[in-house]
């Protein structure tokens, strides 16, 4: 196993500290694929302080009602490297129910090596539970909008890739990839990495 790179992990660290979406970073190279850094607004969202939530796989959130098929495509997509997306019912710390827009999505180095996985949850209100096919059309609609290569671009973001390595398999510079990233970010609305993902995902890609 290759020692995980510090400066990387404050990039990545940096990158969800004051974001608006509840964010974890798990590191999959240690058992059990703790948690390793959490955000406040997972801890607002969740009511976890960072004690009780640093070092734990995030399936604590989990209860009796929290569908087992979920559970299963989240652990088939961390055991596949690849990104996943699903709505889930959860429970926060006084044992309120909440259905959970959970994403886990690979951050991968530049050595290709799996470094992290990045977890974001989003609350949905429960009078949107049901709007998930309309919001899949949506995410359609807005990648459709896309040129060719701000989609090639946004399905590499959406597999976990790093701007070198998408630069480095597209054969293109990495300012031209930041160009593109940029123009596709502002197309589909997207605050951050984590918005562009759901929305490549919801998408299909």
């Amino acid at each position: 196993m290759q020692t995980i790179n510090e400066a990387h992990f404050e990039n990545v660290l940096g990158s969800i500290q004051f974001s608006p979406i509840a964010t974890v970073i798990s590191d999959p190279n240690l058992r059990d694929n703790p948690i390793v850094a959490v955000n406040d607004a997972f801890c607002v969202l969740t009511q976890y302080p960072p004690e009780e939530v640093v070092g734990r796989n995030c399936k604590f959130l989990a209860g009796n009602e929290t569908e087992p098929w979920l559970t299963d495509k989240i652990r088939d997509g961390v055991r596949r490297h690849s990104p996943v997306l699903v709505e889930i019912l959860n429970y926060k710390r006084d044992g309120t129910k909440f259905r959970n827009a959970v994403l886990v999505a690979p951050i991968f180095d530049d050595g290709d090596i799996l470094r992290y996985f990045l977890g974001t949850q989003i609350e949905l209100p429960e009078e949107n539970w049901d709007l998930f096919p309309n919001r899949k059309r949506h995410a359609r609609a807005l990648v459709g909008d896309l040129s060719n290569r701000q989609r090639q671009v946004l399905q590499k973001i959406t597999q976990g890739r790093r701007t070198k390595q998408i630069a480095h398999e597209l054969s293109l510079s990495e300012k031209t990839i930041e160009m593109h990233r940029a123009l596709l970010f502002r197309k589909l609305n997207a605050i951050n990495v984590a918005d562009a993902v759901r929305i490549g995902i919801d998408a299909g890609l």
